[in-house]
């Protein structure tokens, strides 16, 4: 199992920071959120771009996702959505990272709907996505929180430049058992994001294993070399206690779960 975390649980860390922090814990790779209020994000200069991978490169460590805020299944026309996905894709490219992470956003609106028109732009900005050599994932999400939502639209797309990504959070709270998951997301899956939380009505990030998330259950379906994303969401609840003092805990916890299941 590989391991990161999303600088989404260090909100503003400089990214020597962030670097050290994970070759410190033990961590191989980092999802970068990228957002405006981020040292990272698709505003960088070539020379800033440049230099955000000098420093992974010297750290020994991964950059293995820009974290995007695109909402590919909302109201509204193409143009907007496919030009902000573009930038993403090209800022993915030039850090090096395997993925660029798109979330459905199409509450509100009929789901068959929603579904062609996240498949529609998807699939538009997959030949993009191949030539930068960095694949598009679909998170598990809001409007689309169960696997088989995101596998119904990643499957319409059938391109191989788009693919799943595994939120166990919403998944679980969409009800959905982490084998049925599993099953549906293994042909598009990209990596999975974990977390913990006390229950439905109280989502404030907690120490992995600390919670009612099914983290074992989940961690159980996968290959061996897959890639596990700590998504600790200190950003939205800054009450909780810092990432930086859980880390290494957290590390521990997932390869006990991850050898349990060998």
């Amino acid at each position: 199992m590989k391991l990161a975390f999303s600088t989404l649980g260090v909100p503003g860390m400089p990214v020597a920071d962030v670097v050290r922090l994970a070759a410190g814990h033990g961590y191989q790779g980092v999802e970068l959120r990228a957002h405006p209020e981020e040292p990272v994000h698709p505003g960088l200069s070539a020379p800033e771009r440049a230099a955000v991978v000098q420093e992974f490169k010297a750290g020994g460590v991964e950059i293995l996702t820009v974290a995007g805020y695109v909402r590919a299944a909302a109201e509204g026309d193409d143009a907007p959505v496919l030009d902000e996905l573009a930038g993403l894709v090209d800022l993915a490219h030039d850090l090096g990272a395997q993925n660029v992470r798109v979330f459905p956003g199409g509450g509100g609106q009929d789901p068959a709907t929603a579904d062609a028109t996240a498949a529609r732009r998807l699939a538009a900005a997959a030949p993009h996505a191949a030539d930068r050599g960095v694949r598009i994932l679909l998170e598990t999400h809001d409007s689309h929180r169960a696997g088989a939502d995101v596998a119904r639209v990643v499957g319409t797309v059938g391109h191989r430049q788009i693919g799943a990504l595994w939120d166990i959070m919403h998944t679980w709270l969409a009800g959905e058992d982490p084998a049925a998951s599993h099953a549906v997301l293994a042909p598009h899956l990209g990596y999975v994001q974990v977390k913990d939380i006390a229950s439905a009505e109280d989502s404030a990030p907690l120490a992995l294993g600390a919670g009612v998330l099914p983290l074992g259950a989940c961690l159980d379906t996968l290959d061996p070399d897959s890639w596990v994303c700590w998504e600790y969401e200190k950003r939205w609840h800054p009450d909780a206690p810092e990432l930086p003092g859980l880390l290494a805990a957290g590390r521990d916890h997932l390869l006990r779960l991850g050898a349990r299941g060998r």
